[in-house]
């Protein structure tokens, strides 16, 4: 997705006074990030910009993608330290760039339940399934293997649990008699793109309220 025609973000003074600073959590290439990267630099989601783009993963190809967008990046590692030492060190560096929202993509740590209380209903999450079916690792795998007819991807909050909070978006995709699991995988990231993108816009804008476990949007009456 980063090509020539991907430029790096607009300055946030050069755009809109109001611009949220999101702060991306990423281990591996980052594909969610890219999306999100390129939603913004095209006006799809005009009312933030990327404060910053963390992995513990040095090698991790979101971090090459977030220096050729000429964004600020951090590597703070984690292998051999507790979970929320590791936490810690992360919401610091999210503070010093004055995050608004989490944005996890591809971030394969789970978080402490003291990092989800620094940042309540500001953390997001991308998940491969239509949550509660096949939360976890392997989601693409465990539904090809269920023989479920209908997948998708869900962006729900994040909290002490895994692949718990309450839900945003869902995209629903049909599983075909001719996938195989890198085909239905594939088809699941491109509806995961579009996913993420509609979640952060709604999130950002605000008009919703959480009743119980659902995330239910405010409607506007106009007399």
């Amino acid at each position: 997705m980063v090509n020539n025609q991907i430029e790096a973000q607009a300055a946030p003074e050069a755009r809109s006074l109001i611009l949220k600073n999101l702060g991306i959590l990423l281990s591996g290439r980052g594909s969610n990030f890219e999306a999100i990267a390129h939603s913004i630099a095209s006006g799809k989601i005009p009312d933030a910009h990327i404060a910053i783009v963390i992995s513990n993963k040095p090698e991790a190809g979101g971090l090459e993608t977030a220096k050729k967008l000429n964004l600020p990046t951090a590597f703070i590692a984690s292998k051999g330290k507790g979970r929320e030492i590791h936490d810690r060190e992360i919401v610091a560096a999210l503070r010093e760039h004055q995050v608004d929202l989490v944005c996890l993509a591809g971030y394969m740590r789970l978080l402490s339940p003291w990092f989800v209380q620094q940042f309540p209903k500001r953390i997001l999450n991308i998940h491969p399934s239509l949550l509660p079916a096949f939360p976890g690792l392997e989601a693409q795998q465990q539904a090809f293997a269920y023989g479920v007819k209908v997948t998708g991807c869900t962006v729900h909050f994040v909290d002490e649990e895994l692949d718990h909070g309450s839900i945003i978006v869902q995209k629903t995709v049909p599983v075909l008699d001719s996938d195989d699991e890198h085909a239905l995988t594939m088809r699941i990231l491109e509806q995961e793109h579009l996913a993420y993108t509609e979640a952060i816009n709604l999130v950002l804008e605000g008009s919703y309220d959480i009743a119980g476990r659902r995330f239910v949007r405010k409607t506007s009456v106009h007399r």
